[in-house]
């Protein structure tokens, strides 16, 4: 059996980008340039989980993270790219922080101050979308 699943990520991955890069030239264009991000587009799913590290460690996006360190890790979202996670309710504004290492069937990584916040325990399906 072939997997798509990894070209269909980075086509989705890219339209979306391209979405962020629409809203934010729109948004400068008519003078809206604050720092607050707000969210962007329709919601995705994904399954997701929560990753620790017990050591600060530099990751693939050269961002330092620890087990303090708020973010996602994710295979194809550029770093730095702020998105919104849902959960059983709970909104949390985070950023790729990480090129994970994530399991087979799971998109995000999760660190723990994002994963206590959500909620997150174990794999999960999740809600994401991306912050403009």
């Amino acid at each position: 059996m072939t997997s798509f699943a990894g070209p269909r990520a980075a086509v989705l991955a890219g339209i979306a980008l391209l979405g962020v890069v629409i809203a934010v030239a729109v948004a400068q264009r008519n003078g809206k340039t604050h720092s607050s991000a707000s969210p962007a587009g329709q919601w995705y799913t994904a399954m997701a989980a929560p990753y620790t590290r017990t050591q600060a460690k530099k990751g693939a996006c050269g961002i330092v993270v620890g087990p303090n360190t708020p973010g996602v890790a994710h295979p194809v979202l550029p770093c730095g790219v702020k998105i919104y996670l849902e959960f059983h309710g709970h909104e949390v504004l985070t950023q790729v922080v990480d090129h994970g290492h994530t399991a087979p069937g799971r998109t995000f990584d999760v660190t723990l101050p994002v994963a206590k916040l959500l909620g997150l325990q174990g794999t999960q399906t999740i809600r994401w979308r991306f912050a403009s």
